[in-house]
């Protein structure tokens, strides 16, 4: 693992694929309101959003004019990093009804995050179950379905955000994928953790568990620690500590404390704080494209 920095990139998680605003009233689901939401999380110090698109009922999609609209209205009011994701949601486009009772997730409709001019994209190279809404969703992403996925970001020049959700995934297609040669170092590495209850295939979070993903990222790796729901704070500030880079949003966490619900903004500043009681600085946004290699805008 190289960290080469003491500054700490912020990821701003907004929306996601799978909150409403029934659980949030401050969840931002259209895009104006994903941008303005980026936007003042931006103005608390974080340097990266990770974007999910929603349709106009607010169930999920990665139709790429939705996430263009989305783009283009954060490029109007600031130069953070964009990264869309292409792993959709559990609702809405994304999903594929099967004949045994059970749904898909639509693979062809994931591969269209990448449509939209991002730097960066999401990249859930593993295969799991989402059980979400009396529903349980297959998430197939093969070998060859990883490869197709990955070739479609490259050749759009965006880098990966590998995303993983225990230590197999990092062990096998992520490090499968970058040993061929798919992407350039640093290799940046989300951990997902806390998710294991929504997730089958997904590990809850803890500091040994959060210690033995470290030790299983590939050379010359950075990472950043996300983390659902109360494990968020904890998970986050222990990856700080450890030399990483954190995602906090709505995404991950309806909630700034038990039973106060968060904005976007208030969970990015209260991140930045810690970071700065701790020592270090976050990241600005050309500094996160330095620390990251990817180009200036």
């Amino acid at each position: 693992m190289a960290t080469g920095t003491d500054k700490v990139i912020v990821t701003v998680a907004p929306t996601g694929g799978m909150a409403s605003k029934a659980q949030n009233p401050n969840l931002p689901t259209q895009p104006e309101e994903i941008a303005e939401s980026v936007f003042k999380s931006y103005k608390e110090g974080a340097a990266i959003a990770a974007l999910h698109a929603r349709r106009p009922d607010d169930e999920a999609t990665c139709n790429p004019d939705i996430y263009r609209a989305i783009n283009d209205g954060i490029r109007a009011r600031c130069d953070i990093v964009i990264n869309n994701s292409t792993g959709g949601g559990s609702n809405g486009d994304m999903l594929v009804s099967r004949d045994d009772g059970l749904f898909e997730s639509n693979f062809t409709e994931r591969l269209k995050g990448c449509e939209a001019g991002a730097e960066m994209a999401t990249f859930d190279g593993m295969t799991f179950v989402d059980v979400h809404g009396g529903r349980e969703i297959i998430v197939a992403t093969t070998p060859s379905r990883c490869e197709t996925l990955v070739k479609r970001m490259i050749d759009r020049g965006i880098k990966p955000e590998w995303e993983v959700f225990s230590p197999t995934h990092i062990l096998q297609d992520v490090t499968r994928l970058i040993q061929k040669g798919y992407d350039k170092p640093p290799y940046y590495i989300n951990m997902v953790l806390g998710a294991d209850k929504g997730f089958q295939g997904a590990m809850p979070y803890s500091h040994d568990i959060l210690a033995a993903m470290i030790a299983a990222l590939p050379p010359q790796s950075i990472f950043c620690v996300s983390a659902i729901g109360p494990a968020q704070l904890p998970a986050t500030t222990q990856a700080i500590l450890l030399g990483g880079h954190v995602r906090v949003g709505l995404e991950d966490n309806n909630y700034y404390a038990r039973g106060v619900l968060a904005t976007n903004e208030q969970l990015v500043a209260r991140t930045v704080r810690i970071i700065h009681e701790l020592g270090l600085e976050h990241a600005s946004a050309p500094e996160a494209r330095d620390i990251l290699g990817l180009a200036q805008r």
